[in-house]
């Protein structure tokens, strides 16, 4: 609840605060998020707005179920040719979201890439989106599986992830991940929680997402929009996919962390830079509930530098990837630094001090810089902490996890396991083909990942990977 409930709807005395972002003053005065919720079974959505502390915040007429309310079964397939027939509707509540917009910029897609719905009909709708608005940003937070085995209850998952990443790939201008297998691991051995329930990861999710458009929401010199948030992360179209990082890690319970309302605005459910799509995504947990209670990492005092360098340290990015390879590097960083006492004296000390360590491995073929963004706290959150920090960076381990992801696909397909229910689809019911583009594209993106790390990545040949469904 960043900025502040309905009893703060006049609170322009505090800072410069862009509610107008997110979210859209009513007649009554209340704030409601550009927000779409679209799910293809009742079930999470009726519990958002029927039930809880958010349960008159959202716009009804924003909310899309299909009606026979069976869901997409964990089949991508079926995910992918409800949304063919939803389109329709689905573009009427996009395009009339759109038009309240003053200045569209973009959309921000929440979405799952292992189920049925998250994965499929999210994979049609960025599809949708490129076609119906080709000249405007989408960025994605993609939440990616738990690969654990015990804790995977998806057995096609790796079908459903390749299938997304091609779309994520050729259709999203910039993907922050949001991987559940780090998340788990954050939560467990960082904040000591023995078996972390489904909100208390989402908390997670919350913090990180609240925390990356923050320079959208309270405005500075600087990464005030959302080109200017992408453009200096992601020198070449293709290597677009961003790991996250965030000190000091807090994660309190749920229902004692929200903020009931009536209607008032609030930023307990992220959404878009102008209008949203929320495609079936929610952060897995298969846990039991540990009980209330608040957590944290042991910080207990934090300054600029000590928050500038545990951003980098593996243990806090939330990505199960090892950025600490020799072989990898950081293509770029933007560390968003929040504190409403930090000098930007203190700023250039801290970045000078990590110059001369030489602690961080830039990519061989462009500048070593870390970008800073000073950010103020929200007023309406009390905080223990004088500075915390946020950083999204783009590093070619990146690779590692799309890696990972594939052989637990060759795995399946190479037997062509688990295919009928794909075969029963449209899509799938004369060949298979599309398994085989879609692995061939995320093959071409982890060989450019990797290719990042050499000096000749300028001379990259990318017409040799773009056949067979590759990228173009």
């Amino acid at each position: 609840n960043q900025h502040g409930g309905p009893q703060n709807k006049n609170n322009q005395n505090f800072i410069d605060d862009r509610k107008d972002v997110f979210f859209y003053q009513s007649d009554a005065g209340h704030y409601i998020p550009r927000a779409l919720l679209v799910d293809l079974e009742p079930r999470v959505v009726n519990k958002l707005i029927h039930q809880g502390p958010y349960r008159n915040l959202f716009n009804e007429e924003n909310v899309f179920i299909a009606q026979d309310g069976g869901g997409a079964g964990n089949n991508w397939a079926s995910g992918f040719r409800q949304g063919e027939q939803h389109h329709e509707k689905v573009l009427d509540m996009i395009d009339r979201e759109s038009d309240n917009s003053d200045s569209l910029e973009g959309f921000v897609m929440c979405h799952s890439i292992a189920g049925g719905t998250g994965s499929g009909m999210g994979s049609y709708l960025l599809e949708a989106l490129n076609d119906h608005f080709p000249k405007k940003l989408v960025q994605t937070y993609s939440v990616f599986p738990n690969w654990s085995q015990n804790q995977s209850d998806v057995v096609v998952q790796p079908y459903n992830s390749v299938l997304t990443l091609k779309r994520l790939t050729l259709n999203a201008d910039a993907v922050v991940v949001l991987d559940n297998t780090a998340l788990n691991r954050i939560a467990v051995d960082r904040l000591k929680i023995e078996n972390p329930t489904v909100d208390q990861l989402n908390s997670l999710v919350a913090t990180i997402m609240a925390a990356s458009t923050t320079t959208l929401r309270y405005p500075g010199y600087m990464n005030n929009d959302l080109i200017g948030l992408l453009a200096s992360l992601i020198p070449t179209p293709r290597c677009h996919f961003l790991m996250t990082g965030y000190t000091p890690l807090t994660i309190a319970d749920y229902y004692q962390n929200t903020i009931p309302t009536s209607g008032g605005g609030g930023d307990a459910t992220p959404t878009s830079q102008e209008a949203a799509v929320a495609a079936g995504g929610r952060a897995s947990s298969n846990n039991k509930n540990t009980g209330r209670g608040g957590h944290s990492a042991s910080v207990r005092k934090t300054t600029v530098l000590d928050v500038m360098r545990r951003l980098t340290q593996p243990d806090n990015i939330m990505v199960s990837a090892d950025t600490r390879s020799p072989t990898s590097c950081y293509i770029s960083i933007l560390n968003i630094i929040q504190g409403n006492d930090v000098e930007p004296t203190q700023i250039h000390t801290a970045l000078q001090r990590m110059r001369e360590r030489q602690s961080i491995r830039f990519i061989p073929w462009g500048p070593a810089s870390i970008q800073v963004a000073l950010a103020r706290k929200s007023p309406f959150l009390a905080s223990t902490n004088k500075v915390s920090g946020f950083m999204l960076a783009n590093h070619t381990s990146m690779a590692e996890l799309f890696d990972r992801l594939l052989g637990q696909y060759d795995k399946i397909r190479r037997r062509n396991a688990f295919l009928d229910n794909y075969r029963r689809e449209p899509m799938f019911k004369d060949n298979l083909d599309e398994f085989d583009s879609a692995r061939e594209t995320v093959q071409c993106l982890v060989d450019e990942y990797r290719a990042c790390e050499r000096k000749d990545y300028v001379d990259y040949d990318y017409a040799s990977r773009s056949d067979s469904g590759g990228l173009e």
